[in-house]
C-alpha cells in the first residue's frame, strides 16, 4: 500500500525530537465502466463490486438510449453518448476519495470504442477494452441506429489505420497501460478489428491481449463471463493494487515506454 509521510517534531521538555508520520495514501484509484450498445450497467455491477473490494471507487451507469431512456435510442448519436461518458467521468473524478491521476476506464464493444476516444479528452491511466468496436469517422452526429450495418461489418474486417479513424488515433496517443480482450468466435467485432486496435497502441506503458476461448461477442455462455471477469480482475489487481503495494507513483507517466508482449 502506498504511503504518505509527514515530518514532525515531538516536544519533550525543552527538546524537539525529529519524527515522521507514515500513513496510507488518502486517495484511491477510480474505475469507470462503459457498457456496449444495447447493454446496461447491470452486467458491470458484479464486476464493479469485486473491483471496489480491491480498494477502488467504481462507477457504472446507463448510456442515453438504454434502460430507463430506451425510448431515446432511435435518436441517440455517438456524440450524445460520448458526452454521457464525459459527464460520468467528471462525476467519478470529483469524488473526494479519488486520486485523479489514477483513473481506469473499462469499455465493452461500442463503449470500448468511445472509451478510447475519451482518453484524448480526459486523463486515463489504465484502459481496458473488451471487443472494442470500430466505426467510420463520417456521420458522427447521425443517430447510431441509422448507421449502415452491412458497411460496418465490411469495414471491421479490413485493416484500419490510425490516420483513418479517430478511435485508433487516440490509441496511438495513449501512454498508459492497456488490456485488450477478444472473443474467439465474435460475429460482430472480428479478429481484424482487434488487430487494428493492437497495432495502434504503439506507445503504451504495457499492453496485454487476451482471447476468451469459444466466446461470442456477448459472452453468452456463463463460463465465458467468468473467464472475462477473471482476466479483468487479475489485470486490475496487477495494474492498480500492484502499483500501490509496490510503492509505484500513481501520477502521470514520464514518457512512452515499450514493453514486450
Amino acid at each position: 500500500m502506498a504511503t504518505r509521510s509527514e515530518v514532525i517534531e515531538i516536544q519533550v521538555a525543552d527538546e524537539a525530537l525529529a519524527g515522521t508520520f507514515l500513513a496510507p495514501a488518502s486517495k484511491v484509484p477510480g474505475v469507470l465502466f462503459v457498457h456496449g450498445w444495447g447493454g446496461s450497467q447491470q452486467r458491470d455491477l458484479a464486476r464493479a463490486r469485486g473491483i471496489a473490494g480491491l480498494g477502488c471507487v467504481c462507477l457504472t451507469f446507463d448510456l442515453r438510449g438504454h434502460e430507463g431512456s430506451l425510448l431515446q435510442q432511435a435518436k441517440v448519436s455517438r456524440e450524445d453518448n460520448l458526452r454521457d461518458i464525459l459527464a460520468a467521468y467528471d462525476r467519478l473524478a470529483s469524488h473526494p476519495g479519488i486520486d485523479q491521476a489514477a483513473i481506469a476506464v473499462i469499455g465493452t464493444s461500442y463503449g470500448g470504442y468511445l472509451a478510447a476516444i475519451l482518453s484524448t479528452l480526459r486523463p486515463v491511466r489504465w484502459l481496458a477494452l473488451r471487443v472494442p468496436a470500430l466505426y467510420r469517422d463520417e456521420q458522427w452526429e447521425l443517430p447510431k441506429r441509422q448507421l449502415d450495418k452491412v458497411d460496418l461489418a465490411a469495414y471491421r474486417r479490413t485493416r484500419v489505420l490510425p490516420t483513418e479513424n479517430r478511435a485508433l488515433a487516440a490509441c496511438v496517443a495513449f501512454r498508459g497501460d492497456v488490456l485488450l480482450v477478444e472473443s474467439e468466435q465474435d460475429e460482430i467485432v472480428p479478429h481484424a478489428t482487434l488487430m487494428s486496435y493492437r497495432a495502434a497502441f504503439q506507445h503504451t506503458h504495457s499492453l496485454t491481449h487476451r482471447i476468451v476461448d469459444g466466446a461470442d461477442h456477448a459472452l453468452s455462455a456463463e463460463h465465458c463471463q467468468h473467464a472475462y471477469t477473471s482476466i479483468l480482475v487479475s489485470w486490475i489487481t496487477e495494474m492498480v493494487v500492484g502499483a500501490r503495494v509496490g510503492g509505484e507513483a500513481l501520477g502521470p507517466l514520464e514518457g512512452p515506454q515499450a514493453f514486450p508482449l
